[in-house]
Protein backbone atom coordinates (compact mmCIF):
# COMPACT_ATOMS: atom_id res chain seq x y z
CA UNK A 1 0.00 0.00 0.00
CA UNK A 2 1.45 3.34 -1.06
CA UNK A 3 0.00 6.76 -0.24
CA UNK A 4 1.28 10.28 -0.92
CA UNK A 5 2.69 12.52 1.79
CA UNK A 6 0.80 15.63 2.91
CA UNK A 7 3.03 17.70 0.63
CA UNK A 8 2.27 15.29 -2.21
CA UNK A 9 -1.47 15.59 -1.66
CA UNK A 10 -1.25 19.39 -1.74
CA UNK A 11 0.83 19.23 -4.92
CA UNK A 12 -1.72 16.89 -6.51
CA UNK A 13 -4.62 19.17 -5.58
CA UNK A 14 -2.84 22.18 -7.10
CA UNK A 15 -1.92 20.17 -10.20
CA UNK A 16 -5.51 19.03 -10.67
CA UNK A 17 -6.70 22.62 -10.41
CA UNK A 18 -4.23 23.71 -13.11
CA UNK A 19 -5.30 20.84 -15.39
CA UNK A 20 -8.98 21.63 -14.83
CA UNK A 21 -8.39 25.27 -15.71
CA UNK A 22 -6.66 24.25 -18.92
CA UNK A 23 -9.47 21.82 -19.77
CA UNK A 24 -12.07 24.51 -19.07
CA UNK A 25 -10.19 26.88 -21.40
CA UNK A 26 -10.07 24.18 -24.09
CA UNK A 27 -13.78 23.50 -23.74
CA UNK A 28 -14.57 27.18 -24.05
CA UNK A 29 -12.91 27.22 -27.47
CA UNK A 30 -14.94 24.34 -28.92
CA UNK A 31 -18.13 24.94 -26.94
CA UNK A 32 -19.11 28.48 -26.11
CA UNK A 33 -20.05 29.00 -22.49
CA UNK A 34 -23.34 30.51 -23.56
CA UNK A 35 -24.33 27.21 -25.19
CA UNK A 36 -24.39 25.47 -21.79
CA UNK A 37 -22.67 22.27 -22.85
CA UNK A 38 -20.17 19.85 -21.34
CA UNK A 39 -20.35 17.99 -18.00
CA UNK A 40 -21.98 19.24 -14.82
CA UNK A 41 -21.20 17.11 -11.76
CA UNK A 42 -23.76 17.54 -8.97
CA UNK A 43 -23.90 16.03 -5.47
CA UNK A 44 -26.77 15.97 -2.97
CA UNK A 45 -28.17 14.00 0.00
CA UNK A 46 -30.09 10.89 -1.07
CA UNK A 47 -33.75 11.51 -0.18
CA UNK A 48 -33.58 15.27 -0.74
CA UNK A 49 -31.91 14.67 -4.07
CA UNK A 50 -34.46 12.09 -5.18
CA UNK A 51 -37.52 13.84 -3.77
CA UNK A 52 -36.74 17.50 -4.49
CA UNK A 53 -33.66 17.94 -6.66
CA UNK A 54 -34.72 15.21 -9.11
CA UNK A 55 -37.60 17.14 -10.67
CA UNK A 56 -35.39 20.19 -11.08
CA UNK A 57 -32.64 18.15 -12.73
CA UNK A 58 -35.12 16.95 -15.34
CA UNK A 59 -36.25 20.51 -16.01
CA UNK A 60 -32.64 21.68 -16.22
CA UNK A 61 -31.70 18.89 -18.64
CA UNK A 62 -34.66 19.70 -20.88
CA UNK A 63 -33.66 23.37 -20.91
CA UNK A 64 -30.02 22.55 -21.74
CA UNK A 65 -29.97 19.25 -23.66
CA UNK A 66 -26.27 19.54 -24.56
CA UNK A 67 -25.28 19.27 -20.89
CA UNK A 68 -24.18 15.95 -19.42
CA UNK A 69 -25.54 15.79 -15.86
CA UNK A 70 -23.36 13.60 -13.65
CA UNK A 71 -25.32 13.19 -10.40
CA UNK A 72 -24.17 11.57 -7.14
CA UNK A 73 -26.78 11.09 -4.39
CA UNK A 74 -25.40 9.93 -1.06
CA UNK A 75 -25.88 10.65 2.63
CA UNK A 76 -22.18 10.04 3.33
CA UNK A 77 -19.79 12.96 3.56
CA UNK A 78 -18.30 13.74 0.17
CA UNK A 79 -15.23 15.90 -0.41
CA UNK A 80 -16.45 18.21 -3.17
CA UNK A 81 -12.95 18.94 -4.46
CA UNK A 82 -11.58 15.39 -4.24
CA UNK A 83 -14.63 13.97 -6.03
CA UNK A 84 -14.48 16.57 -8.77
CA UNK A 85 -17.98 17.94 -8.15
CA UNK A 86 -18.91 21.22 -9.78
CA UNK A 87 -21.62 21.92 -7.19
CA UNK A 88 -23.15 20.15 -4.20
CA UNK A 89 -26.30 20.73 -2.18
CA UNK A 90 -25.67 20.57 1.55
CA UNK A 91 -27.67 21.02 4.73
CA UNK A 92 -26.83 22.57 8.08
CA UNK A 93 -23.53 24.19 9.01
CA UNK A 94 -20.74 24.37 6.41
CA UNK A 95 -17.21 24.74 7.73
CA UNK A 96 -14.76 24.42 4.83
CA UNK A 97 -12.75 27.42 3.70
CA UNK A 98 -12.00 25.71 0.37
CA UNK A 99 -15.63 26.13 -0.66
CA UNK A 100 -17.83 28.98 -1.78
CA UNK A 101 -21.10 28.68 0.15
CA UNK A 102 -24.31 30.18 -1.16
CA UNK A 103 -27.27 29.97 1.18
CA UNK A 104 -30.44 29.11 -0.72
CA UNK A 105 -32.91 29.29 2.15
CA UNK A 106 -34.28 27.52 5.21
CA UNK A 107 -36.56 24.49 5.04
CA UNK A 108 -38.63 23.06 7.86
CA UNK A 109 -38.59 19.56 9.29
CA UNK A 110 -41.27 17.63 11.10
CA UNK A 111 -42.16 14.26 12.59
CA UNK A 112 -44.62 12.02 10.77
CA UNK A 113 -46.04 8.49 10.66
CA UNK A 114 -48.67 6.60 8.71
CA UNK A 115 -52.28 6.79 9.96
CA UNK A 116 -52.25 2.99 10.26
CA UNK A 117 -49.27 3.07 12.63
CA UNK A 118 -50.86 5.82 14.74
CA UNK A 119 -54.20 3.99 14.84
CA UNK A 120 -52.38 0.94 16.10
CA UNK A 121 -49.98 2.57 18.57
CA UNK A 122 -51.78 5.79 19.49
CA UNK A 123 -51.11 9.42 18.64
CA UNK A 124 -48.54 11.26 20.74
CA UNK A 125 -50.12 14.22 22.55
CA UNK A 126 -46.97 15.44 24.30
CA UNK A 127 -43.28 15.14 23.39
CA UNK A 128 -42.78 12.66 26.26
CA UNK A 129 -45.13 10.25 24.50
CA UNK A 130 -42.48 9.63 21.83
CA UNK A 131 -40.59 7.49 24.32
CA UNK A 132 -43.30 4.83 23.98
CA UNK A 133 -43.13 4.69 20.19
CA UNK A 134 -40.96 3.03 17.57
CA UNK A 135 -38.66 5.61 16.04
CA UNK A 136 -36.87 5.60 12.69
CA UNK A 137 -33.43 6.96 13.45
CA UNK A 138 -31.28 8.63 10.80
CA UNK A 139 -27.71 7.71 11.71
CA UNK A 140 -26.18 11.02 10.57
CA UNK A 141 -28.19 12.99 13.15
CA UNK A 142 -25.74 14.23 15.75
CA UNK A 143 -28.03 13.71 18.77
CA UNK A 144 -28.82 10.08 18.15
CA UNK A 145 -30.63 9.17 21.36
CA UNK A 146 -32.91 12.17 21.84
CA UNK A 147 -35.42 14.18 19.80
CA UNK A 148 -35.09 17.95 20.44
CA UNK A 149 -38.35 19.86 19.92
CA UNK A 150 -39.55 23.43 20.37
CA UNK A 151 -43.11 24.11 21.52
CA UNK A 152 -45.60 26.78 20.42
CA UNK A 153 -44.47 29.06 23.24
CA UNK A 154 -40.77 28.52 22.60
CA UNK A 155 -40.40 25.90 25.33
CA UNK A 156 -37.79 23.21 24.73
CA UNK A 157 -38.10 19.45 25.13
CA UNK A 158 -35.57 16.66 24.59
CA UNK A 159 -37.15 13.20 24.53
CA UNK A 160 -35.09 10.04 24.70
CA UNK A 161 -36.38 7.75 21.97
CA UNK A 162 -36.39 4.01 21.30
CA UNK A 163 -35.11 3.30 17.77
CA UNK A 164 -36.96 0.60 15.86
CA UNK A 165 -34.52 1.00 12.98
CA UNK A 166 -31.29 2.89 12.50
CA UNK A 167 -30.05 3.66 9.00
CA UNK A 168 -27.47 5.92 7.38
CA UNK A 169 -29.60 6.10 4.22
CA UNK A 170 -32.45 8.59 4.18
CA UNK A 171 -34.18 6.83 1.27
CA UNK A 172 -34.47 3.64 3.33
CA UNK A 173 -35.78 5.61 6.30
CA UNK A 174 -38.36 7.23 4.02
CA UNK A 175 -39.47 3.83 2.73
CA UNK A 176 -39.78 2.49 6.27
CA UNK A 177 -41.80 5.55 7.27
CA UNK A 178 -44.29 5.00 4.44
CA UNK A 179 -44.48 1.30 5.36
CA UNK A 180 -45.68 2.11 8.88
CA UNK A 181 -42.61 0.89 10.75
CA UNK A 182 -42.58 3.88 13.09
CA UNK A 183 -42.35 7.64 13.56
CA UNK A 184 -39.68 9.44 11.56
CA UNK A 185 -38.21 12.85 10.82
CA UNK A 186 -38.19 14.43 7.38
CA UNK A 187 -38.10 17.66 5.43
CA UNK A 188 -41.52 19.26 5.15
CA UNK A 189 -41.10 19.92 1.43
CA UNK A 190 -41.06 16.12 1.01
CA UNK A 191 -43.52 15.09 3.74
CA UNK A 192 -46.22 17.76 3.36
CA UNK A 193 -47.53 16.45 -0.01
CA UNK A 194 -47.74 12.94 1.48
CA UNK A 195 -49.58 14.32 4.50
CA UNK A 196 -52.02 16.12 2.19
CA UNK A 197 -52.64 12.84 0.32
CA UNK A 198 -53.34 11.07 3.60
CA UNK A 199 -50.38 8.71 3.27
CA UNK A 200 -48.73 10.24 6.33
CA UNK A 201 -49.89 12.18 9.35
CA UNK A 202 -48.09 15.01 11.11
CA UNK A 203 -46.97 13.96 14.60
CA UNK A 204 -47.04 16.62 17.34
CA UNK A 205 -47.98 19.42 14.90
CA UNK A 206 -47.69 22.12 17.58
CA UNK A 207 -44.04 21.21 18.15
CA UNK A 208 -41.32 21.69 15.59
CA UNK A 209 -37.90 20.22 14.92
CA UNK A 210 -35.03 22.61 14.17
CA UNK A 211 -35.08 23.55 10.46
CA UNK A 212 -32.26 23.03 7.98
CA UNK A 213 -30.31 25.72 6.18
CA UNK A 214 -29.86 24.68 2.54
CA UNK A 215 -26.67 25.65 0.73
CA UNK A 216 -25.09 25.25 -2.66
CA UNK A 217 -21.32 24.82 -2.38
CA UNK A 218 -18.59 24.78 -4.99
CA UNK A 219 -14.77 24.98 -4.98
CA UNK A 220 -13.43 28.45 -4.28
CA UNK A 221 -10.22 28.00 -6.27
CA UNK A 222 -11.96 27.51 -9.63
CA UNK A 223 -13.53 29.72 -12.22
CA UNK A 224 -17.31 29.39 -11.76
CA UNK A 225 -18.81 28.43 -15.13
CA UNK A 226 -22.11 29.82 -16.34
CA UNK A 227 -23.69 26.35 -16.08
CA UNK A 228 -22.98 26.26 -12.34
CA UNK A 229 -24.34 29.76 -11.77
CA UNK A 230 -27.50 28.99 -13.74
CA UNK A 231 -27.97 25.66 -11.97
CA UNK A 232 -27.71 27.21 -8.52
CA UNK A 233 -29.92 30.23 -9.18
CA UNK A 234 -32.48 28.05 -10.94
CA UNK A 235 -32.60 25.57 -8.07
CA UNK A 236 -33.14 28.38 -5.57
CA UNK A 237 -36.09 29.58 -7.68
CA UNK A 238 -37.38 25.98 -7.94
CA UNK A 239 -37.39 25.56 -4.14
CA UNK A 240 -39.09 28.92 -3.67
CA UNK A 241 -41.78 28.00 -6.23
CA UNK A 242 -42.41 24.76 -4.33
CA UNK A 243 -42.97 26.73 -1.14
CA UNK A 244 -40.06 24.89 0.45
CA UNK A 245 -38.64 27.81 2.41
CA UNK A 246 -39.78 29.06 5.78
CA UNK A 247 -39.26 32.50 7.31
CA UNK A 248 -35.55 32.79 8.11
CA UNK A 249 -36.25 35.11 11.06
CA UNK A 250 -38.47 32.49 12.67
CA UNK A 251 -36.12 29.60 11.98
CA UNK A 252 -34.35 28.02 14.89
CA UNK A 253 -30.59 27.62 14.67
CA UNK A 254 -29.61 23.99 14.22
CA UNK A 255 -26.13 22.65 14.83
CA UNK A 256 -26.94 19.40 13.08
CA UNK A 257 -25.46 18.74 9.68
CA UNK A 258 -26.57 16.35 6.99
CA UNK A 259 -23.62 15.17 4.89
CA UNK A 260 -23.89 15.56 1.15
Amino acid sequence: HVSPTEAGRRYLERARDIIERIEEADRSVGCLESKMCGRLAVGAPASFGAGVLGSYLIEFKRAYPELLLDVALTDSFVDVIAEGLDVAIRMGTIDDDRLIVRKLGVIGRCLAATPEYLDRRGRPRRPEDLADHDYLLYAHIRKRDVVPLTGPGGEKAEVRIRPAMRSDNSLLNHQALLSGVGIGLGHRVILDPLITEGLLEHVLPDWHYAPHHVHAVYPSNRFIPLKVRRFVSGFADHLAAMGAFIDDKKACTSKETAPA
